[in-house]
């Protein structure tokens, strides 16, 4: 899958994951919270900031124990959730830890790790979107983060669907 970035959802304003099918033309949306749309927009980015933030965390852990994340699978879709895998290495053994699709998907980009979604799911949850080029969406969400802080979100946590 293809990391197209986060979009926002009008009117309602909500985040959303967007992946694309590599070679074929659907897309794969994914709602998910603030913070972590936050997280994943900043890492494309390639924004670092001055301390390191729960992310950023992860991979300074990730690399401090000598692990590296192989892939982000993005495995099955429940009552409306997502589920996903991260797979790493560590020592030459596979590591695959179950996650929120937004948490795995923001440590990969900071790791410029693949990302795969179980093809049955595509075939469920898999979207055609016509006009991909709305830059306006990127453009206001660009100026969303300009204004934002750490203060101004909750201790509250995405959703994931």
């Amino acid at each position: 899958m293809d990391l197209i970035g986060i979009r926002i959802e009008l009117p309602s304003n909500v985040p959303i994951l967007l992946l694309r099918e590599r070679d074929g033309s659907r897309y794969l949306p994914i709602w998910i919270g603030p913070n972590e749309a936050t997280a994943i927009a900043l890492a494309l980015q390639e924004v670092e900031p001055q301390r390191p933030m729960t992310h950023d965390l992860l991979k300074l852990v990730v690399d401090a124990f000598d692990a590296e994340v192989v892939r982000v699978d993005v495995t099955e879709l429940v009552s409306g959730t997502f589920f996903a895998n991260l797979v790493m290495n560590h020592q030459g053994n596979e590591v695959v830890i179950s996650a929120r699709p937004s948490d795995a998907v923001a440590l990969a980009a900071r790791t410029k790790s693949p990302v795969f979604a179980d093809r049955a799911l595509l075939d469920e949850a898999g979207v055609e979107i016509e006009d991909e080029g709305q830059e306006d969406e990127i453009e206001r969400f660009r100026e969303f983060l300009e204004d934002i802080s750490p203060d101004d979100f909750t201790h509250g946590q995405g959703s994931d669907s």
